[in-house]
């Protein structure tokens, strides 16, 4: 292998043993298989690093297969279907839109509601189909507390359509302020450089997709979430964070305020200064900033590592930690509250 091969092998072998041991046997197996395989490698390699990661690769051959393929059946499909799965690589991103980090979000925006006396307007950065964007219309059990869905048919979103809300599990620490009731959220709109339609086949099934396999009580969630977005789409505007957001922020209703939020998206910006642009931009606005990233996302925010919160996201609301939460909304492990 040549040193740029190797490099794309040690991220698959540091995929499989890190990420999907333990979580999906399947995805280990392959990714362990790209890694011993220098023509995997090779057809890699051209690619764009951000186009090389395995989540994507996995989730391209599964989709150009129909299947998840068994690792001995990588190189011929990789012979046989080289072209379409790179179209798929180049053309679609790892989107998860995983709508059960709504209840690590809900209990910061139900606060932000109570402190500021004023309803909520809502931009998702990097909503990928918007599944984020309807807090309030699903329900959620924290262990300790639970909030039903509202009824079908009912806001949000106002819909003839009858459609079964998803009810999220969510660990939470006894200290998290859990609201009785949804927030009222009066105006909402996604930002994301290709937004993803609920209603286009095609895009419900990379949606899918990106599930790993096995994990079917996550993919029920997304379909039940997708039935509700399918009622009443949210509002999906194409553009990029750096030029496009304020914009958009500059559309929200007077009267409300402005949560601007995201999860799981600037870790995809590799520049760590741009990451900070953006960051500060967010502190200099008269919005709300809620992030619920990696800890090496904003390090400056995160304290020191550890390694019992090694595989947590930290939610920051503007710059100050909220919260330890599960990358899926499976946790929510309280830290203080911002007055």
């Amino acid at each position: 292998m040549t040193p740029q091969t190797s490099q794309i092998a040690a991220r698959y072998r540091r995929f499989a043993t890190t990420e999907a041991a333990g979580q999906a046997p399947l995805y280990e197996a392959l990714a362990l298989a790209v890694a011993a395989s220098a023509s995997a490698c090779s057809f890699l390699a051209p690619l764009p690093a951000n186009r090389q990661q395995p989540n994507l690769f996995l989730a391209a051959l599964r989709l150009v297969a129909g299947r998840v393929i068994a690792p001995e059946e990588l190189e011929d499909l990789l012979t046989e279907k080289g072209a379409d799965i790179a179209a798929v690589m180049q053309t679609r991103t790892t989107q998860t839109n995983e709508p059960a980090r709504c209840a690590t979000l809900l209990p910061a925006l139900a606060q932000i509601q109570d402190q500021t006396q004023r309803p909520i307007a809502l931009i998702e950065v990097g909503a990928s189909a918007g599944l984020c964007l309807l807090p309030d219309a699903y329900g959620y059990d924290w262990g300790h507390a639970t909030l039903p869905a509202p009824p079908s048919g009912t806001s949000p979103p106002v819909s003839p359509v009858p459609y079964a809300p998803p009810v999220f599990a969510c660990k939470t620490s006894a200290n998290a302020p859990l609201p009785r009731q949804h927030p009222d959220i009066v105006w909402r709109a996604g930002l994301d450089l290709n937004p993803l339609d609920v209603n286009n086949p095609e895009d419900v099934a990379w949606l899918e997709t990106l599930v790993w396999p096995g994990q079917d009580a996550r993919l029920a969630r997304l379909r039940a979430a997708i039935s509700v977005a399918q009622a009443a789409p949210p509002r999906l505007c194409a553009g990029d964070l750096t030029r496009d957001l304020a914009p958009l922020m500059a559309e929200a209703p007077q009267g409300a305020t402005l949560v601007v939020f995201h999860t799981a998206v600037l870790t995809y910006v590799q520049n760590q200064a741009a990451r900070d642009r953006f960051a500060q931009d967010m502190l200099n606005s008269q919005a709300v900033w809620l992030s619920n990233e990696g800890l090496r996302v904003f390090p400056q925010y995160a304290g020191p590592e550890t390694p019992r919160h090694a595989d947590k996201f930290l939610l920051l609301r503007n710059g100050q930690p909220l919260a330890r939460t599960g990358p899926h909304g499976q946790s929510l492990d309280w830290i203080d509250q911002v007055g």
